[in-house]
């Protein structure tokens, strides 16, 4: 996965040496992932490293939670971490897209480049999403690598990848319970239809 990590960090120019980056962390094992990777390669990079957290308050105790495990990770590692929260309410676009707006608002305060945890299984997802809403040639392209301040090293890793590299580093991590519904389109494309397509094609998310 490191190589991975670097190899798009640098075929992107994503980062130069003397650059501030701030990994958004949720807790979960992609964003874990890149927080950890990005701790390693930090040297190598020429970077400076930070983290941020966003507390939506949107499943109570659970939310609090994960912002515990937040803190008590980036202490352990001396990684400096700012952390945000809102009262996140559905807006006209729904829930999903109120969170995504109040997080980015947060990272939009903080001064660096915002690194974010997706992976390739989370680009094959929101082109599948892209497809089933209808879209144009932008919807195809997928999630950019690189829009404004944000990056995101992490597009050609997949979550077997992110596995396997908690495993070896011994790193926990911790689940949204969200993610288990299927209230959201994301989800039951994850859930129902992913699994199908990789039946037929174990690599179907590299190839999206």
């Amino acid at each position: 996965m490191l190589n991975k990590l670097l190899k798009q960090l640098r075929q992107y120019n994503m980062v130069a040496s003397g650059d501030h980056v701030i990994c958004a962390i949720s807790g979960g094992a992609d964003s874990v992932a890149l927080l950890f990777g990005m701790y390693l390669l930090r040297e190598k990079l020429g970077i400076t490293l930070s983290a941020a957290h966003f507390n939506h308050h949107l499943r109570g105790e659970e939310s609090d939670r994960d912002e515990q495990f937040v803190r008590q990770l980036c202490d352990r590692y001396d990684i400096p971490l700012a952390v945000g929260e809102s009262e996140v309410k559905a807006g006209k676009k729904g829930l999903e897209a109120a969170a995504r707006e109040a997080r980015y608002n947060f990272f939009a305060t903080l001064s660096g480049k915002i690194a974010t945890a997706h992976t390739a299984d989370d680009n094959a997802e929101t082109l599948l999403m892209h497809l089933v809403r209808g879209t144009g040639l932008r919807g195809l392209g997928g999630i950019s690598p690189v829009n404004g301040n944000v990056i995101r090293p992490m597009l050609t890793v997949t979550r077997q990848e992110v596995e396997a590299f908690l495993q070896e580093y011994c790193l926990r991590h911790i689940t949204d319970s969200s993610n288990e519904t299927d209230a959201f389109l994301r989800n039951r494309i994850r859930h129902h239809v992913m699994p199908l397509l990789k039946a037929e094609n174990p690599s179907i998310a590299r190839n999206l």
